[in-house]
């Protein structure tokens, strides 16, 4: 058996019944533990302006991003991307075509496309993030999202007012990998500080 202490409690239990209830009653625990397939998991690189995918400890997806123009911090009002470790709350926007334009959350029906000009409205995909730290505690009051931008020349340099942009196309693969409840990690540092797997393996050097 894979669980050893399991294993022990259960041989310790002599009546059928009492057994079984041990049993279901772990089967509960486990399952509450969020025992249910591979998480995906995101580092978002302020440094680099980057994001990575992460599942069991191998990089599947990296995508440039768009944190604050105004810095790092959680303080009401101040325009800027909270640090820490957070998690999506809540995603809005499944079906919504390429270029939907979102207002409160909700679909306005309009479509635009990337880098329409003089437009910077919240579009395509949602993913909403609650702070489970307290330098990010606000997030969720602060409406801190990873969202869509028609901003799309902007990306891979600090534009946002808070929240982590990203290009349509990418905010789309990422809302199909992601679920309610995956963490998402801001960080000061490049992502070369972590030592994740290539999907496909390690990377060869190169000779020469």
């Amino acid at each position: 058996m894979k669980y050893p202490y399991v294993h022990r409690t259960l041989s310790s239990i002599t009546t059928p019944i009492a057994k079984a209830g041990v049993i279901l009653l772990l089967s509960l625990v486990f399952s509450s533990c969020g025992w249910m397939g591979p998480k995906s998991d995101v580092i978002v690189s302020v440094r680099d302006q980057k994001m990575a995918v992460v599942r069991e400890g191998i990089l599947v997806k990296t995508y440039p991003i768009s944190t604050s123009k105004f810095g790092l911090g959680d303080r009401r009002g101040s325009g800027r991307t909270p640090l820490g470790s957070m998690k999506v709350a809540r995603k809005i926007g499944e079906g919504a075509p390429s270029g939907a334009v979102f207002k409160s959350r909700q679909r306005t029906g309009e479509v635009i496309p990337p880098n329409a000009p003089g437009r910077d409205p919240i579009v395509t995909r949602i993913m909403w993030l609650q702070g489970m730290e307290f330098v990010n505690r606000n997030a969720f009051s602060r409406y801190i999202y990873i969202h869509g931008t028609p901003e799309e020349c902007r990306i891979g340099h600090p534009a946002s007012y808070g929240c982590i942009r990203m290009k349509s196309k990418d905010i789309i693969d990422l809302y199909k990998r992601l679920q309610v409840g995956d963490e998402v990690e801001v960080v000061r540092h490049s992502l070369d500080r972590y030592k994740v797997e290539e999907k496909n393996g390690p990377k060869q050097d190169k000779k020469g």
